[in-house]
């Protein structure tokens, strides 16, 4: 028999031949998603099983195989396309079906709903943004926009990658600025290495574009950097001027 996470597995034997009180989806659909394992809800995602190294495996054991190589969900849901499928047995379709599930994930924590968010502080942008971005293993310089009220209009990617002064232009900037009619204009972006102390570069890239903000009358609020789960203020700690 076929039994859950953290016991005897028989790795030939599909799902759809468990017995029915054992099935996830049976016991997801009775039960709830709080019920099933995480395995078991990684199971459900790739929809079906695959061969990894010497044999056959299930859709929950490709899902606990997944969590031991890479130790918790977390990492798992940190891997990107290209990564999942240097996994032999994981290849574009189920890469991709993971990916999409643990965006939607970010997506909907980072969802206000249906409520115009208005800024009021940094506290305000790390809660839509900690979510988005936090998870990100390369640095991504994104901008929101704001009407005369402070509340979000749009928000732009302007680079991924890096956050070099040559890539985050003034002129891309206020060009997107202008666009969204934005009355002021708040800077994020992440540091995948979770140190959130703005480095050298952070307040050389933040200063231009103050600079430029002052002269377009675009005035930027505040940098906020996000790194994992906490989040530093440029503008609480001085440096929007440099």
């Amino acid at each position: 028999m076929m039994m859950r996470d953290g016991a005897r597995v028989a790795a030939a034997i599909p799902i759809k031949e468990w017995q029915v009180s054992e099935r996830p989806r049976e016991r997801l659909v009775q039960s709830g998603p709080a019920n099933l394992t995480t395995g078991e809800l990684l199971g459900l995602i790739l929809g079906s099983g695959t061969r990894v190294g010497s044999g056959p495996l299930s859709a929950v054991q490709v899902g606990r195989f997944l969590l031991s190589r890479f130790g918790s969900i977390k990492a798992v849901a940190q891997l990107d396309v290209r990564q999942l499928m240097q996994i032999d047995g994981l290849g574009a379709a189920k890469a991709a079906q993971l990916v999409a599930a643990f965006e939607i994930g970010r997506r909907v924590e980072a969802d206000p709903g249906q409520d115009r968010i208005r800024i009021s502080g940094p506290d305000d942008i790390a809660r839509i943004f900690v979510p988005a971005m936090r998870d990100l293993r390369q640095e991504e310089f994104r901008v929101v926009f704001l009407n005369t009220a402070s509340i979000i209009t749009g928000v732009h990617t302007i680079s991924m990658g890096g956050l070099a002064v040559s890539i985050v232009e003034p002129r891309a900037v206020f060009h997107h600025a202008i666009l969204a009619n934005a009355a002021s204009l708040i800077c994020v972006h992440n540091h995948p290495s979770g140190n959130p102390e703005p480095s050298a570069q952070d307040v050389s890239v933040t200063k231009r574009l103050s600079e430029a903000g002052s002269l377009m009358g675009i005035p930027v609020n505040d940098h906020i950097i996000i790194a994992g789960t906490s989040h530093t203020s440029m503008a609480l700690l001085g440096l929007l001027n440099g």
